[in-house]
Order: C-alpha cells, then structure tokens, then sequence
C-alpha cells in the first residue's frame, strides 16, 4: 500500500508536485516543483502568504528579475531565489534551456518581509557532519535571510553517504529545546534511475516508515526523526521547506544516536 508521506511526481506538464496544507494534512507548509520550457510561463499570486521561488535548475525570470539560475543541474553549486510577501503577483518564465522551479509557501499573517532576489553568490556552502555522514547544506532562506515563517534549504549528499543524520526531530513547539516545524523534502537522485531511503518514526514507534524516494518524489515530514540514506554510485540532492508557529529551527536528537554527534545534524 502508497505511503500517504510520499507524493510522487507527474510525468508529464508543467506542475511535477503540488502540495498544499489540505493534501499533507498539516498547517503551514506549501510546496510545488515546475519544470518550464524555454518561454514557458507560470503565474501566481501569493495571497496571504509568502514565497520562496528556488530555481532548482536551468535559468528563469522570476518577475522583474532576470537571468536567475547558476547551474544546470542542482547537484553542484548554490542556487539563485527570489523572495515574494503576501500581496504579490509573480510570473516564473523558463529561460534559455529552460528551468526547474521551486515554489516555497508559508502564511505570513504580519505581512512578511520584503520582495528582494537572494543571489546563490551569497551562499556559503557549509559542510556538515564526518566521515559517511557528510554533506553540503546550502541555507537559500534560512535564520540569516529575513522572512515570516518560511524556512528554506537544500542538501546536497555524496554516494554512500547520510544525512539529516543522527536522526532529529522538530516536532513540538518547546523552545529553546525545540520547535514545531512541519516539512517537506524534494529529493533529486544522479543517475535519475537510482533511490534513496528516508526514515520517518517517532519515538513511540506509532509513526514509523522507510520510505524509498526515486528521483523527483516528495517526502512529507508531519513530525518524528527523518534521516536520509544515499547508496553507493548515486548522488542526491533535497530541497527542504519548513514553517511553524514561530520561525525558529531548533531540533531534538533520538536519544538512540546521539553519540554520533560531531556537530548539528
């Protein structure tokens, strides 16, 4: 039987996922992945709420800022995104070769921050973990990039490797010890035939699945620990959308693992 966590993507138009807080069955979170062809337009209004538009891969206008896009594929390199408060109007245009678009939502009811690009140039990649546990975190719209409620980053881990890993947890509104924070997570695998494995499971175990994630899936992440294992001879790369009550990431570690800790998971 189909994991209710995992959305899988369209083979065909524009829209490859489309989640909202009504399909996931959660708050605040919104996600959507486009592919665009060359010319190829998508128009949205935001609303009440804010956005992130990621460009995954290629190159796009995203309203009047053009040119956006900094690497073929999102496997290497940081990329280029453009932030949007509620109250916008925005077309995403696919540019030359065209685009993969992200389209990151959260309700901003105190209006937001303000519209501006937020250039891949700016990025510092941080390396996270040791050993098979390492990887590359790029912070697209994370604490240091002024926003609402959206929380934005992207996870780029080698063959043979795990991240989000030891397992945590963001899953009860408890600050400073830790924050609710639902999340989605757009998995990417190189070669595109390969997998991943993604764990979701709570510390009751009434949550617990082990989810195989193929190139484009979506992974719902309602709350429990979620790592994210990488065979050996592919890539994977995820693009992580957060939101909750307050924009804070402050995580729990499974109490299982954490002596694996070299630092954040």
């Amino acid at each position: 039987m189909a994991s209710e966590l995992l959305v899988p993507p369209a083979t065909e138009g524009t829209t490859i996922v489309a989640v909202t807080p009504e399909l996931a069955g959660w708050t605040y979170v919104g996600f959507e992945a486009l592919r665009l062809a060359e010319g190829e337009t998508a128009a949205r209004d935001t609303g009440e709420r804010e956005l992130c538009v990621v460009v995954i891969a290629g190159h796009a206008d995203v309203g009047e800022w053009t040119g956006l896009g900094s690497r073929a594929t999102p496997f290497e390199g940081a990329p280029d995104a453009a932030y949007l408060p509620p109250g916008s109007s925005v077309t995403v245009r696919g540019g030359a070769g065209g685009a993969e678009i992200g389209l990151c939502w959260a309700p901003a009811p105190s209006g937001g921050a303000s519209a501006r690009v937020l250039p891949g140039s700016e990025i510092e990649p941080e390396t996270r973990g040791t050993g098979t546990m390492t990887r590359t975190i790029h912070n697209i719209l994370m604490s240091g990039r002024e926003a609402e409620r959206l929380l934005v980053t992207e996870v780029q881990t080698p063959a043979g490797h795990w991240s989000s890993y030891p397992p945590h947890r963001h899953e009860r509104d408890a600050p400073p010890e830790e924050t609710l924070l639902e999340e989605t997570y757009y998995h990417r695998v190189d070669p595109a035939h390969g997998f991943v494995v993604q764990r979701v499971y709570t510390d009751d175990r009434e949550l617990d699945e082990a989810l195989v994630a193929r190139d484009r899936d979506t992974v719902l992440v309602p709350r429990g620990y979620h790592p994210v294992g990488v065979p050996p001879g592919y890539r994977s790369y995820y693009l992580n959308v957060m939101a909750g009550p307050r924009r804070a990431w402050q995580f729990h570690n499974d109490p299982d693992h954490a002596w694996l800790m070299a630092g954040p998971p």
